[in-house]
């Protein structure tokens, strides 16, 4: 195991931030701590050729810049204080109502203007026998995008000699708040050669949130017999015909005791790349990227629709507003805590 620190560049503040570098003897994987994001996850072909398998960039440039921030994917980042949508941004916590940001539609995303896709944070590498990792840490401040409590968040990346790439978040408070992190990595396992709609989605939830237009109505429905029926594998654009813009829905894992158990597998079969996926959390974000904007990076067009596809594990979309779905409220005293690991194969 290696782990190895540079610089990445400055934010406009003058901030240096660091790129920190996880290598065993077939995985490199890159993050910074600017929003604690994944910038590339390099593991082979079953030709034994290495590729980025991940949408981002090689510089801290292209995350700041105009272009990339007006039709931001999120790629790579941590999401929060509440990831996916809180429906018009209307939040309200032991009787006390909080106006949140609208900035997805009518709605409230990601955790508003500045979540902490946009944060820097504090950063140390710590390396064991087995693995090697970085301990990430942000306080996000009392009224930080109207979120009430001060919010100290600990993000655990590790990479481990058996090719098991963990992520783990703790957070606690000292007010009730609302949590909800994720992380917002695009797979894309050609190495960005080919979109991802000929990839192969397997996952183990027979159950889904009805949406109607991204927020759930509370009812928990089947997916037997539906384009949402991943639970024997198949290629993502088999049953696309009926979805014009894609997958972007959440799955039901049945996960209430919060134990961490696999849930599913991406794969492509030319390259014979796998990802396995273990998860503590109740839920899981399918999203296909159709929103994914083109940017020019060098002179070449790069990304674009179905560029690469989110597994965000994660609580239920909109969960403040349906007491069925599993609590997202955190109260002064509690630990949050939640785990999600990919496992990366050679088929």
């Amino acid at each position: 195991m290696n782990i190895e620190t540079t610089t990445f560049g400055k934010l406009k503040d003058d901030s240096k931030v660091k790129l920190f570098t996880l290598t065993n003897d077939k995985i490199s994987i890159k993050i910074t701590n600017y929003g604690a994001i994944i910038t590339s996850i390099e593991m082979p072909d079953k030709n034994g050729i290495s590729e980025n398998i991940v949408c981002g960039f090689g510089n801290l440039d292209n995350y700041i810049s105009d272009e990339y921030v007006g039709g931001c994917p999120y790629f790579g980042a941590i999401i929060g204080r509440f990831g996916n949508r809180i429906a018009n941004g209307d939040l309200e916590i032991e009787g006390v109502n909080y106006k949140m940001a609208i900035n997805n539609g009518p709605n409230h995303l990601h955790g508003g203007i500045s979540g902490f896709d946009k944060k820097l944070w504090s950063a140390e590498t710590f390396e064991e026998t087995d693995k090697a990792g970085i301990k990430l840490t942000y306080l996000s401040v009392d009224g930080e995008e109207n979120y009430p409590g001060n919010l100290h968040i600990t993000c655990i990346y590790t990479l481990d000699l058996e090719n098991n790439f963990g992520i783990e978040y703790k957070a606690e408070t000292d007010k009730t708040t609302v949590v909800n992190l994720t992380n917002h990595t695009y797979f894309n396992l050609t190495g960005g050669k080919e979109n991802i709609l000929n990839h192969e989605l397997e996952l183990t939830a027979t159950k889904m949130t009805e949406m109607i237009d991204q927020i759930p109505t509370g009812k928990i429905i089947p997916v037997g017999g539906t384009a949402f029926d991943f639970t024997s594998s198949k290629k993502i654009n088999r049953d696309m015909e009926s979805l014009p813009t894609g997958y972007d829905d959440n799955y039901v894992l049945e996960n209430e005791s919060g134990d961490l158990k696999y849930i599913g597998c991406l794969k492509e079969t030319t390259s014979g790349r796998k990802i396995e996926v273990l998860t503590t959390q109740p839920g899981i974000q399918i999203y296909t990227g159709y929103w994914n904007p083109e940017v020019v990076i060098d002179g070449t067009k790069k990304f674009g629709s179905y560029s690469g596809i989110a597994l965000e594990t994660q609580h239920y979309p909109d969960s403040v507003h349906h007491e069925n779905f599993p609590t997202t409220l955190l109260k002064p005293g509690e630990k949050y805590s939640q785990k999600t690991i990919y496992k990366f194969i050679v088929e």
